[in-house]
């Protein structure tokens, strides 16, 4: 499988168009055929780059692990309260989500999960990724008594990523017709307010 820290220019212009199919046709409608369509490429030539639709979507999920996990961890800043990590995590992907769609498509697709171990893998690293992440700064909120303590932070999560995941799932159904950014604050304000200690 392709290694997201050598990839070359002509794998992104892949996965960049690969990611303009998502959002046009779906996960269904991208085949390494519709790529190549789209590139005036042969089939064979994606084939030098990738071997399958399948490494498309693993080095695509990937490129957005190591984007988050990079861009999410920034955000978190120890002299920040709870309060604005928390804000700054969320608007940070809601943001990035804004400009970058097709990873919201890849994500949220039916039966993506069941296409191999190996994007299986990756999707629950991501789950997991974000879960530590948002464990670290509402135990930060509990510690500093900005958050409440009444519910575990273990019970905490669900209610807020479940939020969060349909917020995307609504704007993915839409097709992308609202600003995310305006209604994903409105979220972020929200889940403060049942969080945050009276």
């Amino acid at each position: 499988m392709t290694n997201t820290n050598e990839i070359s220019i002509r794998q992104l212009e892949i996965i960049e168009v690969s990611g303009k199919i998502l959002i046009e046709k779906g996960i269904k409608g991208l085949t390494t055929k519709t790529v190549a369509s789209e590139m005036n490429f042969s089939e064979s030539a994606i084939y030098r780059h990738f071997k399958s639709k399948e490494e498309i979507l693993v080095a695509l999920l990937s490129l957005l692990k190591q984007n988050m996990n990079k861009r999410l961890t920034a955000q978190i800043k120890p002299q920040n309260s709870a309060t604005e990590n928390f804000k700054a995590v969320f608007t940070s992907q809601f943001n990035y989500f804004k400009n970058n769609p097709h990873f919201v498509v890849a994500v949220l697709s039916d039966g993506l999960i069941d296409e191999s171990k190996e994007i299986k893998a990756i999707i629950l690293q991501l789950m997991q990724n974000k879960i530590q992440l948002l464990a670290q700064i509402l135990e930060q909120g509990k510690q500093s008594n900005e958050f409440t303590t009444e519910i575990s932070t273990e019970d905490l999560l669900p209610i807020i990523l479940g939020t969060f995941r349909f917020q995307m799932l609504k704007w993915k159904l839409s097709g992308f017709q609202y600003d995310i950014s305006i209604e994903g604050n409105k979220i972020i304000e929200n889940l403060l307010l049942l969080i945050q200690k009276k």
